[in-house]
């Protein structure tokens, strides 16, 4: 289990901010129209058009780096509780509305099934940032 949580865990969140980002900057125009249905302020709405893929894509950098690895890790902890909270909220019914939903693969799930989605990247990241990471100068000093 350690060993997929070294590796599998980072592979696993790589392809999924990877497929989301490029999902949501192929119809750009289209996600743009998505974030101002949300409930958000307008001007929120056009900086997080841009933000969220943003931060995705350095979510998949920092992963595939060894030396950020941690800090990839984090930062899928802080986005999956962002966007599981979001979900959350729209399902308590915080809204008097309910926004339209995710691009890509996910616009086919419910809004149940995608928080379940979320909350499962949500504990593998949390599972994963748990682990000790030794970088190479720890392992170094030891020998």
């Amino acid at each position: 289990m350690r060993t997929f949580l070294k590796t599998g865990a980072p592979a696993m969140l790589i392809l999924l901010f990877a497929y989301a980002a490029i999902s949501k900057l192929a119809v750009l125009r289209q996600f743009r129209h998505e974030m101002h249905n949300q409930n958000f302020p307008p001007e929120a709405a056009d900086a997080l058009t841009f933000l969220i893929p943003a931060v995705e894509i350095t979510a998949v950098i920092l992963l595939l780096t060894e030396k950020w690895l941690r800090a990839g890790l984090v930062l899928s902890v802080i986005l999956m509780t962002l966007f599981t909270g979001y979900i959350g909220l729209v399902l308590a019914g915080y809204w008097d509305r309910v926004p339209c939903s995710c691009g890509g693969v996910l616009r086919n799930m419910s809004w149940q099934a995608h928080f379940l989605f979320n909350l499962f990247f949500l504990a593998l990241s949390l599972a994963a940032v748990a682990l000790p990471y030794k970088g190479k100068a720890e392992n170094l000093r030891k020998e």
